[in-house]
């Protein structure tokens, strides 16, 4: 069951399987309810609470995996219940650590064949797309799906465009694909509904790594078009993919 919050249900607490906890911060995804996810996550990871193993943001919510012998689940509920009262979240600051990062892209030719489409369901033209998803830096809203994959957001209301009736049978690694008011940036390669608009050499997922994902919830991603040529040199000669980083305060 659910612990009631705000008039509107929300933040919630409700079980999730045998040993997890969801705090949601809306029903849906907005702006509001990804920063309190984002920043609840990083005050609950930082709190030390001994029976929360793992804390995990997703677009609305964070999970909460728990060590049934280290603690009471109702009590742990009450004191992230006092966590929760104890601030509005939703106006709460992002986590320190963030970062900016600034990657090279190549929209449509052959390597990103879905522009067009993507820009005519947007009322668009291409160019027009191509500066509107490069205009600002989007943040990462969470990792998942595959190890290490971005979901980037949020853009602009024209972009709340539906995903393909039917799968593009595979985009590679680095592709970039848009739907319903976000990008995914692609850790693998992989099958997908979303519109391939765009392709970066960017290496998300490395598992030799003490860290394997290169991205975190929170860091900020903003594209810079390049044409054909220069995205194949940068390819040829750049282990990163030509993205460089900056510190978020």
């Amino acid at each position: 069951m659910a612990d009631a919050g705000t008039e509107n249900g929300f933040p919630a607490i409700a079980a999730l399987g045998v040993d997890g906890l969801l705090v949601r911060f809306g029903a849906e995804l907005t702006e509001d309810a990804n920063r309190a996810a984002l920043a609840f996550c990083a005050e609950v990871a930082g709190a030390g609470l001994e029976a929360v193993v793992e804390a995990a943001p997703s677009l609305p919510s964070v999970y909460l995996r728990l060590d049934l012998a280290a603690g009471d689940p109702d009590s742990l509920r009450s004191t992230l219940r006092e966590i929760l009262d104890g601030r509005d979240w939703y106006a709460a600051p992002l986590p320190g650590g963030r970062r900016l990062w600034r990657v090279p892209a190549v929209f449509g030719t052959d390597l990103a064949p879905q522009l067009d489409e993507a820009a005519a369901a947007a009322g668009l033209t291409p160019e027009q797309a191509i500066e509107s998803l490069c205009e600002a830096p989007l943040r990462v809203q969470t990792i998942g799906f595959a190890p290490g994959q971005p979901y980037l957001g949020a853009l602009r209301e024209h972009w709340n465009i539906p995903r393909k009736t039917g799968l593009t049978p595979r985009v590679p690694e680095g592709a970039l694909a848009v739907a319903i008011r976000q990008m995914v940036l692609f850790s693998v390669s992989t099958p997908t509904g979303w519109r391939h608009v765009g392709q970066t050499a960017l290496r998300l997922f490395r598992p030799e790594e003490k860290d394997p994902f290169l991205l975190r919830p929170g860091d900020e991603v903003q594209f810079r078009p390049v044409p054909r040529d220069e995205f194949e040199a940068i390819r040829a000669r750049d282990p990163m993919g030509g993205a460089v980083a900056e510190g978020l305060h």
